[in-house]
């Protein structure tokens, strides 16, 4: 039987946690991003975090990337004004008045007060992970659904080490997270206590900043301090380790300390002046072959980014980070570029004079080898991290500020002059529109066999390109990075420099978290989705809408791919399934879900596979599909690790030998 479903008795109208509670029953299609955000936002002051320091002569101005709702003038104390409470409850209050709604925190010996601080807030809401990993890549997915900063917590030791890959995956893809630690009382720190690790030194490297709260009276400072540090210049995470007896002690705190970080706030990069910015156009002006190369930096500023590409009419080739910052669905967009980026956008940066890299790090598996990469071109890098500027690529010309303000400021340039003279790059638009004729992403059929990419180009047609996409790392990432048009920025949530497998499934969660209204699709790979299936168990008690599309081949599909291609197939270790059962499913993922109270079906013939596809997105709340797929498929195009666009790959798969 191609399509096997399990029944799993599911209230169509569960009882939703307290906050959890839509804010309106909007269509999930035509209103994709949650209100509660907006909602939140209008109810409290609202503070903005700036990328920059504000111009000489504009005092009040803001270059704002992200905004956080501040609850100050909203708060309802639980305690007098000079009333001593627990180090924990001043956490709590803080993080209150930060705006902070939703944390995703795992109790235990360390972090009791705190939890029990949290049982006293009715402002705040915890959602239960079942790993503090799950907690951490949670948190991820609110901060990258959302913008606003994501919070989870932990008890020490085990549970402070178990954040670190989800610690170092925000580090990498510039998500600004604020992740909270227990930690044994201040006499025990250093004497091997139970549970006791030196997280501040494990994370150092890690972080943007990490503290080790050694006075109660610090809470209110430091909270303020890595909220900003968090949200501002480049995102990031920072750690907050507080040890237990601080937690404990009683004080009346002072909500009015300042922030101590003039060394931080004096380095935050100005906005870019105007005889840079003209130079830029200038050379636009100059160019024949101009490509816009945007990534996650650009996430923040696709307004902007949309109006200057209508100006001058230049194509846009993203990174993996950078989906959604423009429309894939546009003319212009020459889609994903690097190892498994389409033909024509590899093509168009290994043809261009002019390379506009916007927000991005040059990252190796975008360049591959850096000699070749646009090495006919005249490269403009504009980044808000003074530390990527040439780091792996020399630019022609460079500024250090917010992306946002720098392109603000040429589309001010720009309207005068597209008035008086604007810019014609017909015949190179027409020669890339010719390579996207002759090197279409595409893929192959095999009988009744499921192509991961057609599941996904179905998924996109069912949810009209408007669901919310996280996914784990390995090829079902690649597919859905390129068969999946994401048209809006924070659509596209993945684990882009650590490769985290094990983010799509909590990723999810949050998301979901901070968009109550959306649909949200987690597509995950078998072997992915088994490093955090636990947190099923969180989706089913939040009663979270979290659609699962496994893509289902048995086998560590990536790895796979790459012995297919280098090391003449020989399979070592990369089949998940049973080897004394292969011709069965394992592990059987309806199990799974019905363990959890999750509906879920399996389908494994083409020809049921948008009606499959379809039960899952109108099911109420969650439901797992489980889609068969043929091992041997590979991610196309491909340019070896290291190799140049002479390289790629657009043939084969693993029918064929190598």
């Amino acid at each position: 039987m191609a399509f096997v479903a399990t029944s799993i008795p599911f209230s169509a109208n569960p009882r939703p946690s307290p906050s959890l509670k839509p804010f309106n029953p909007f269509s999930s299609f035509t209103h994709p991003l949650s209100h509660s955000i907006s909602t939140i936002a209008s109810v409290f002051r609202c503070v903005r975090i700036s990328s920059s320091l504000p111009a000489p002569n504009a005092p009040n101005a803001t270059a704002t990337s992200t905004t956080f709702p501040v609850t100050v003038d909203t708060l309802v104390p639980r305690f007098g004004p000079d009333e001593p409470r627990k180090g924990a409850d001043v956490l709590v209050e803080a993080l209150e008045r930060q705006g902070v709604r939703h944390v995703f925190a795992y109790p235990g010996g360390a972090s009791m007060e705190i939890h029990q601080a949290l049982t006293r807030s009715d402002i705040i809401k915890n959602v239960l992970p079942r790993h503090e990993q799950g907690g951490v890549f949670a948190a991820e997915g609110y901060a990258r659904a959302s913008g606003l900063p994501g919070v989870c917590i932990a008890t020490s030791g085990p549970g402070a080490t178990n954040l670190v890959s989800g610690i170092a995956d925000a580090l990498l893809d510039s998500i600004p997270i604020v992740a909270i630690t227990g930690q044994v009382p201040r006499r025990m720190i250093g004497t091997d206590a139970f549970q006791e690790t030196p997280i501040v030194e494990v994370t150092r490297s890690i972080t943007k900043r990490n503290y080790l709260v050694l006075d109660v009276e610090d809470i209110p400072r430091i909270v303020k301090e890595a909220f900003y540090l968090a949200s501002s210049g480049r995102p990031g995470p920072v750690l907050i380790d507080i040890p237990k007896d601080i937690q404990q002690q009683l004080v009346v705190p002072n909500w009015d300390q300042p922030m101590r970080l003039p060394g931080y706030i004096s380095r935050l990069p100005k906005p870019p002046g105007t005889a840079h910015l003209e130079q830029i156009i200038r050379l636009i002006s100059e160019s024949k072959k101009p490509v816009l190369y945007v990534g996650g930096g650009c996430l923040n500023s696709s307004q902007e980014l949309r109006r200057f590409v209508e100006f001058t009419g230049i194509p846009v080739a993203s990174t993996l980070m950078g989906l959604g910052s423009f429309p894939c669905t546009d003319d212009l967009s020459l889609h994903m570029l690097g190892m498994h980026g389409t033909v024509y956008a590899n093509y168009a940066v290994d043809k261009s004079d002019l390379l506009l890299a916007f927000g991005v790090r040059f990252d190796d598996r975008v360049t591959g080898k850096l000699e070749a990469f646009a090495s006919r071109a005249k490269i403009v890098h504009i980044d808000i991290d003074s530390a990527e500027i040439g780091k792996n690529k020399q630019p022609y010309l460079s500024i250090c500020g917010d992306v946002k303000l720098a392109l603000q400021g040429i589309n001010k340039l720009l309207e005068t002059r597209v008035k008086q003279q604007g810019f014609d790059f017909w015949a190179w638009r027409v020669e890339l529109d010719e390579q996207k004729v002759t090197y279409p992403l595409s893929f192959k059929t095999f009988g009744d066999a499921i192509p991961p990419q057609y599941a996904i180009q179905v998924l996109d047609e069912l949810t009209h390109g408007n669901a919310i996409v996280t996914t784990g790392v390995g090829q079902h990432q690649m597919w859905a990075a390129q068969f999946y048009k994401y048209r809006r920025p924070r659509q596209w949530l993945t684990s882009g420099g650590l490769g985290a497998m094990g983010f799509g499934l909590p990723a999810a969660i949050g998301a979901a978290v901070a968009n109550l209204n959306a649909t949200v699709v987690d597509i995950d790979g078998d072997g992915s989705f088994m490093m955090n299936a636990q947190e099923l168990a969180t989706i089913r008690v939040e009663n979270l809408p979290v659609k699962i599309l496994v893509l289902n081949n048995q086998h560590l599909g990536m790895v796979v791919q790459w012995e297919d291609r280098f090391y003449k197939a020989n399979r070592a270790h990369t089949y998940l399934g049973d080897p004394s059962r292969e011709s069965e499913i394992f592990p059987d993922m309806l199990k799974l879900a019905e363990a959890c109270g999750i509906p879920a079906g399996r389908v494994t013939r083409k020809a049921d596979l948008k009606g499959a596809i379809k039960k899952m997105l109108d099911t109420p709340g969650p439901y797992l599909l489980d889609v068969i797929v043929p091992h041997q498929e590979h991610v196309l195009p491909m340019i070896p690790s290291g190799g140049a666009f002479k390289d790629i790959i657009v043939e084969g798969d693993g029918r064929t030998s190598y």
